[in-house]
């Protein structure tokens, strides 16, 4: 038997179910709240995050919102890395960032490119994906070099007025 093509319906349904039924366990609320939130009738969300039918995009995001998640970063991630990493990131600082970066990314494109945006090609985005992570990763360090430097600094004037 062949395998499912990767945007058959029923692997999408699957997928998506599978994101919106972790955000609905990790937000710790209960279904009939998210239900009342997201404004889904209770045995829809029921049937949702069963798969035995597919959210539209609007109940997805207000499922994903109800549940405290992300929502635009969470269905971005699930369309370009599926519903694995979307899983991962959920709750989580990083998929806030996610949803923030992607939201700035193309208009700091435009701004510091300005006509020459439609030069970019398309086989720069991984090197291009690497350096931004290896500025971001930088900027951490920095700032913990800092922030220790910092609690050194104080817990050294603190041990001099204690003399």
């Amino acid at each position: 038997m062949a395998e499912e093509p990767e945007y058959a319906e029923d692997r999408i349904r699957a997928g998506l179910a599978h994101l919106l039924a972790a955000a609905v366990e990790a937000s710790g609320r209960a279904r009939c709240e998210i239900a009342t939130d997201a404004n889904i009738h209770k045995d829809a969300l029921r049937r949702i995050l069963q798969a035995e039918r597919s959210a539209t995009l609007g109940e997805a995001l207000r499922i994903l919102e109800a549940s405290r998640a992300a929502p635009r970063a969470h269905l971005l991630l699930f369309l370009v890395c599926g519903d694995d990493q979307a899983i991962d990131w959920l709750q989580s600082d990083l998929a806030k960032f996610f949803e923030e970066f992607s939201t700035e990314f193309p208009r700091a494109l435009h701004r510091s490119l300005g006509e020459n945006v439609g030069d970019v090609k398309p086989r720069w985005a991984k090197g291009t994906a690497n350096r931004v992570s290896r500025m971001l990763s930088d900027h951490i360090s920095e700032l913990q070099r800092k922030d220790e430097f910092l609690g050194n600094f104080f817990a050294g004037e603190r041990e001099s007025s204690d003399v």
